[in-house]
């Protein structure tokens, strides 16, 4: 989290929560990131090669041509003194030892699934699960996948009960920008009762 310090005239202090974008392969990390950023993404693509086909499951992201192998970032404006730092990560398990670096003063995370191979988004819902960071998932519906509802995909992911699942399209900005902000009323809520238990 960070914060910026109010001006002489007594200004509202702009706050910055770090946000994380997390999940499969091929499940739309990047495109989400893209279509909220409000500032041109930097992003880590290189091309697949030949060489990560013997390490990077590419069945049902046959069109894939390109892979995140550090990070992607973005900002966003929720509001008036409100901004999100967005920070996806790599979906390989080659990649992962740099989730513990991203994950330093994450507020949250949205944890992108894809019904089609929702197995791969287990990994990132146990590191979140485990570490206690609050999480939503966030389903990206793909053309031609099959439709199924937000507690049906809550129970197959076996999700501690509260945590959210919403339906989106990662390439739609309004849609990316609700699923950022159901994360941060989340998290806003898991830190407050973390806090009232602290001091119960």
């Amino acid at each position: 989290m960070v914060s910026e310090n109010s001006d002489a005239q007594g200004e509202t202090t702009a706050l910055a929560l770090k946000i994380l974008v997390a999940g499969g392969f091929g499940v739309g990390k990047t495109t989400l990131v893209g279509a909220v950023s409000e500032i041109r993404p930097l992003r880590t693509e290189e091309l697949l090669s030949e060489a990560g086909q013997l390490v990077d499951d590419t069945d049902g992201v046959d069109q894939k041509v390109t892979t995140t192998v550090a990070m992607d970032f973005g900002r966003i404006t929720i509001r008036s003194g409100l901004s999100l730092y967005l920070f996806g990560t790599p979906g390989q398990d080659r990649f992962w030892f740099l989730w513990d670096e991203l994950s330093q003063g994450a507020l949250g995370a949205v944890v992108l699934a894809d019904t089609r191979r929702l197995e791969d988004c287990f990994p990132a819902v146990d590191y979140f699960e485990h570490r206690h960071i609050p999480f939503v998932v966030a389903v990206n519906c793909f053309a031609g996948a099959r439709t199924y509802g937000a507690h049906d995909v809550s129970r197959a992911l076996d999700l501690d009960q509260g945590t959210p699942v919403v339906l989106c399209d990662a390439r739609d900005r309004d849609s990316g920008k609700e699923v950022l902000i159901r994360l941060v009323e989340y998290a806003g809520r898991m830190h407050t009762a973390r806090l009232l238990d602290s001091v119960g």
